[in-house]
């Protein structure tokens, strides 16, 4: 959340995708081999003037939804990989019809859009252990495109864009849906997290089939898909365990069909090939130095604490809640309830800013208006709230907005939402925000990818003890090197770690 952004979002409706690939191909044997190149899905074998019109317009927008483009060596380097298997689709022999960008974000994810445009965020790239893991991650998301899968996404997304924004909201309190990007998309667009889930099981499997299909046409290990795939699995187990929830943020790798499913199929497609290349330390040393997790200039999450040494303030949610830390806002979930925090447009009227925040929740399909805003203080901020009282199937929930002015020209809110009667869940949160000190700014730092060389005496453990968290720190490690807990480390192996 790197700065204040007005209450309507863009609310971009590109289609991108977000999963993953399985495909066959390199030591098959050559009848097999034919019959599941024969089993592919027929692709577009160019990049069409209106798609790279549409391509180039969607794109700053996602720049912009995504915390911007990464440059660099490690950028560059991305870019190269990408184009090296995106001109394997067929849809182009140019490399320069490809737009390959590293995005600045914490997020897992991974997409593409038609025109030519292709996406990952730094965080998905320091989960990755090879060359040929990106190239996988990276060939998947182009064979949605060659596929037309997004044509047929965007059919869809045009049907239900009738449906309410609030009724989308809502449902996601009411049915237990865990997805956080749902919580005001069109307000706030969170976007990552709902963005993942919006390809069908079929053409997750079809894109999986491309995927590997092209890591074998351009020279890299097939293998890659399966493992990548692993990694992902596994990361989402252990953000599920870290939050003490079995409810997993909808991320790239537990898209409809069954992670480990995936994975077994993927390994099983695969087949083996002893002289394709992973190019693991050259990847490694590529991606060594990307920040890790939240970018200081976004806000950083720790714990249940939030603080942005930018904007100066800092606020803790509430037992048995977690955050996710967005471009534009702060998306936080609990059981029962939901809230996102982030900036709008302040003029020094707090209560039109407050007014204006239910109208935004509200869009253009109903209204919600409070009864009454109340002012107060909290911490020596001035502060506005009202709450309305709405009804999705057959059940009421009360949405609150919360504002807090800053300056005179400078304000923040959080949109709850909660079961009628019960925001006071959020009592503890609400009243923790503050102001955040030039020197406890100033001590705010970033967490960054290291590659180590393992030296004589060196053990998982003892490796895992330098990660720069105190939660969880050896199975973190684990997750983030593609490592078993039995693994044994052999001198000269190298191996990330997060440290700040």
């Amino acid at each position: 959340m790197p700065s204040p952004r007005s209450f309507a979002s863009r609310g971009i409706r590109v289609a991108t995708s977000a999963a993953l690939i399985l495909g066959p191909q390199i030591g098959l044997p050559a009848a097999e081999a034919r019959t599941r190149s024969a089993s592919l899905p027929a692709t577009v074998t160019s990049i069409s003037a209106t798609d790279k019109q549409e391509g180039a317009k969607a794109h700053p927008e996602l720049l912009a939804e995504f915390g911007g483009a990464m440059s660099g060596t490690t950028a560059s380097y991305v870019e190269q990989v990408g184009k090296n298997i995106a001109i394997q689709s067929g849809l182009s022999r140019a490399r320069d019809d490809f737009t390959v960008t590293l995005l600045n974000s914490s997020v897992n994810n991974a997409f593409a859009i038609p025109g030519g445009y292709v996406y990952v965020t730094r965080q998905l790239a320091s989960l990755m252990n090879s060359e040929a893991e990106l190239a996988a991650v990276l060939g998947h998301e182009v064979g949605h495109v060659a596929a037309r899968h997004s044509n047929k996404r965007q059919k869809a997304a045009t049907r239900n864009s009738v449906i309410g924004v609030l009724g989308t909201i809502l449902s996601g309190v009411l049915l237990g849906d865990s997805s956080l990007g749902r919580l005001g998309q069109e307000v706030f667009s969170q976007g990552s997290q709902l963005l993942t889930l919006q390809y069908s099981r079929a053409h997750e499997i079809e894109s999986d089939n491309l995927g590997i299909s092209y890591l074998g046409k351009a020279g890299y290990d097939p293998r890659a898909m399966s493992t990548v795939l692993e990694s992902l699995a596994r990361q989402n187990v252990l953000e599920a365990q870290l939050r003490g929830t079995n409810n997993q943020v909808p991320e790239w790798a537990s898209t409809h069909p069954d992670p480990a499913s995936r994975v077994r199929d993927a390994r099983n497609r695969a087949g083996a090939s002893a002289s394709a290349t992973t190019n693991r330390d050259l990847f490694l040393s590529r991606i060594s130095g990307l920040t890790s997790g939240d970018d200081p200039r976004q806000g950083v999450i720790d714990g249940r604490n939030f603080v942005h040494p930018e904007l100066r303030l800092s606020f803790q949610i509430p037992d048995g809640f977690y955050m996710v830390n967005g471009t534009r806002a702060v998306s936080i979930a609990g059981q029962s309830g939901k809230a996102q925090f982030a900036g709008g447009t302040y003029n020094g009227d707090l209560d039109a800013y407050v007014r204006a925040g239910f109208a935004a929740v509200a869009g253009n399909q109903q209204q919600i208006a409070p009864q009454e805003i109340k002012r107060f203080s909290i911490n020596g901020l001035p502060v506005a709230y009202g709450i309305a009282r709405v009804t999705s199937n057959n059940q009421q929930v009360d949405v609150m907005v919360f504002a807090y002015e800053f300056a005179r020209d400078k304000a923040y809110h959080f949109v709850t939402l909660a079961p009628a009667r019960q925001t006071g869940m959020f009592s503890p949160m609400l009243n923790s925000m503050r102001r955040v000190s030039a020197t406890e700014a100033g001590q705010v730092k970033p967490r960054r990818l290291s590659v180590v060389t393992v030296a004589r005496g060196d053990t998982v453990q003892s490796l895992a003890a330098r990660m720069a968290y105190s939660d969880a720190p050896l199975e973190r490690f684990l997750v983030l090197n593609g490592l078993a807990s039995s693994a044994v480390l052999r001198l000269g192996d190298k191996v990330k770690l997060v440290t700040y």
